[in-house]
């Protein structure tokens, strides 16, 4: 204090202090192997340690404090591209649909080649600054104070709406794909033919014996979609200001705060992998075929 009193900055002197004490602090005057032993070490304890550029909150404080928005983001466009796609996916193949609702699924299929940040864009201008039907960015409104009131959650589904059709948009034709494909297999298969000439209605038909079986493959593409929408997810967060992981991520890349950005990659993907697993794990309690075997 007194330094600064007087000269009114650090001098050469007091800055090589500073900069050999963090050096002592953070371990990086160590050996290399030994800086990546004791990372691997901490890793190992779930000690992903302290944010540089935001010292002294951990990595694991700036992942909490995103990570909820993230959630609500991911789950629900999953949820929705998924149930879309394969609905759409399952009328595109079934023979007794209308050409019209057959249609339908055309375009979805036509923008699954296009990246979710270049559809979160052309949404962006066109939706956002044109027509000013929705808000532009962030997670609410400037100057809202969060709280668990109805209009503040009606705030922040308006403030999500863009970010998660830019999502959607991009995954709903994947689905539709492979949906179709599992469709048209299914459309010879024993119990299919059993049941149109048992006189089954065609709405019976559709729901329990084709739907319902089409679907289980899907399962398992969803634990592999999952990956890619998550980081998709996170360079959409980025695009549209949103406080999730894509956010803290982005600002990492930008401050070179290294270990933010190791911490976020590495808690991706053990999550994701953690959820293939899962989803794994639950597929012979879907498919009785596969349990009973």
């Amino acid at each position: 204090f007194a330094t600064l009193a007087r000269t009114g900055g650090f001098s050469p002197g007091d800055m090589e202090k500073i900069v050999a004490s963090f050096n002592t602090k953070f371990g990086l005057d160590k050996p290399l192997l030994q800086q990546y032993a004791d990372y691997v070490s901490s890793v190992a304890r779930f000690d992903l340690g302290v944010s540089l550029n935001q010292y002294p909150k951990t990595v694991w404080d700036l992942i909490a404090e995103a990570l909820p928005w993230t959630i609500a983001l991911l789950i629900t466009t999953t949820i929705l591209s998924f149930i879309i796609g394969n609905l759409l996916g399952a009328v595109a193949a079934w023979p007794r649909a209308p050409n019209w609702l057959r249609n339908v699924a055309t375009p979805f299929v036509l923008l699954q080649g296009v990246p979710p940040v270049l559809l979160g864009i052309f949404l962006l201008f066109f939706i956002g600054f044109k027509l000013k039907l929705l808000p532009l960015g962030s997670a609410y409104s400037t100057g809202r104070i969060p709280d668990w009131s109805f209009s503040f959650f009606i705030d922040v589904v308006k403030h999500q709406i863009l970010p998660a059709l830019s999502l959607i948009l991009g995954t709903v034709g994947a689905w539709v794909l492979s949906m179709r494909g599992m469709g048209v297999t299914i459309q010879g298969e024993d119990y299919v033919n059993f049941a149109e000439h048992k006189g089954l209605g065609g709405y019976t038909i559709f729901r329990d014996y084709y739907l319902r079986n089409a679907l289980l493959p899907q399962v398992t593409g969803l634990a592999l979609a999952l990956g890619g929408l998550v980081f998709s997810g996170l360079i959409v967060e980025g695009l549209y200001g949103l406080p999730g992981v894509g956010s803290v991520l982005n600002a990492a890349i930008q401050s070179n705060d290294f270990l933010v950005i190791y911490g976020i990659v590495l808690f991706i993907t053990i999550t994701v992998a953690t959820l293939m697993v899962v989803v794994e794990m639950l597929y012979p309690l879907l498919d009785p075929r596969i349990r009973d075997s």
